[in-house]
């Protein structure tokens, strides 16, 4: 049976211990690591090394990226060149293996160590300087690499890490997520065809009766035939649209998983100023810990909830939302007191 293939991407001598410690970790779920150190890519004479490792990722399910304090070696295309300055920019093979990932657009998982991503907060307050000294890292292309991950409208979620269990911990806890999402996905699939079946078949129904009403109508009280037949038109339309409406696979989500009253949602959709503003609404609906969960991770970071939550927008009259989905981005946390920095060696 075919196993999901997980791609390990990060500079080797600073963080074999977490590379090592990933590979078991998904070796214990089922899944396939993919690492260099470990044979798991099939190097090939014709090509360097490191063109083999970005054509593996392009054949793995998922990566995972973890970011140290290196940047790692020049990709080899540059051939032998000088070593480089602190601040000269240049593609590393990690960031490249990343970039192969995004490509192929399969999931991405990025871990930045804590003290990585707090001097990233001095680079961004300093950007253009050249006489700062950084602590923790080795290259500022770690921040260039960190801020390009950052801007990704999507499929970019971050995490801090300061030590390998906070890895482990939030990747069980996305993967569940994923697995229980796809499960959800494949029943609201059949539950969706079946619903459109359903519509077809009102709207022969509401058709024939038009029909005749129109007949009856004209014939039993002629003065007063012409508003009849138009309001129960009226009706049936409106009936119609209930019925496409609840079709449709956003309010589907809210009603059938977070059990929001029909009502409820199409109060929130129609309310709502922007899509980040919706999920604050129907946040506000719900009891309990979901409240949270819906408010920060679903709605406002959901590219296919932006989607269908647009389509329902059309099908009440109201204009399409005009801003775009957050994407899973790290929360910037509170500037923490600088410690002086240390000179580089």
């Amino acid at each position: 049976m075919a196993r999901p293939r997980v791609f390990v991407s990060s500079t080797y001598y600073d963080l074999k211990h977490v590379r090592s410690a990933l590979e078991s970790f998904i070796e214990s779920l089922g899944y396939e690591p993919i690492l260099s150190e470990k044979g798991d890519i099939a190097f090939t004479p014709e090509v360097p090394l490191d063109e083999s490792c970005y054509r593996e990722v392009k054949n793995a399910d998922i990566l995972v990226l973890v970011v140290g304090g290196r940047y790692g070696s020049e990709r080899s295309t540059a051939g032998k060149v000088p070593p480089k300055s602190f601040f000269e920019r240049y593609e590393s093979v990690t960031k490249l293996e990343y970039k192969s990932a995004v490509a192929q657009d399969i999931p991405i998982y990025v871990f930045v160590e804590r003290q990585v991503y707090a001097e990233y907060q001095t680079y961004l307050r300093n950007k253009g300087r050249t006489d700062i000294t950084y602590a923790h890292v080795d290259s500022a292309n770690v921040f260039v690499l960190i801020e390009e991950i950052l801007a990704q409208p999507r499929n970019n979620p971050v995490r801090e890490f300061d030590r390998y269990e906070d890895i482990e911990i939030w990747l069980r806890e996305q993967w569940a997520g994923l697995f229980r999402e796809l499960l959800h996905r494949a029943t609201a699939s059949k539950q969706i065809a079946t619903l459109q079946s359903q519509v077809s078949g009102v709207a022969e129904v509401a058709n024939t009766l038009r029909v005749y009403l129109e007949e009856v109508v004209q014939k039993v009280a002629p003065a007063q035939g012409s508003k009849l037949v138009s309001d129960e038109t009226a009706r049936l339309e409106e009936a119609l649209r209930q019925s496409k409406l609840l079709a449709n696979r956003f309010v589907q989500w809210c009603t059938d998983l977070l059990e929001i009253p029909p009502e409820d949602v199409v109060h929130a959709l129609v309310a709502a100023t922007a899509f980040a503003d919706l999920g604050e609404k129907l946040a506000g609906r719900l009891k309990g810990p979901e409240r949270e969960h819906m408010l920060r991770n679903v709605v406002p970071q959901n590219t296919a909830a932006f989607r269908d939550a647009n389509a329902a927008r059309r099908q009440l009259g109201r204009p399409e939302f005009e801003d775009k989905p957050l994407g899973d981005q790290l929360e910037l946390r509170e500037a923490r007191p600088e410690r002086p920095a240390r000179s580089r060696k």
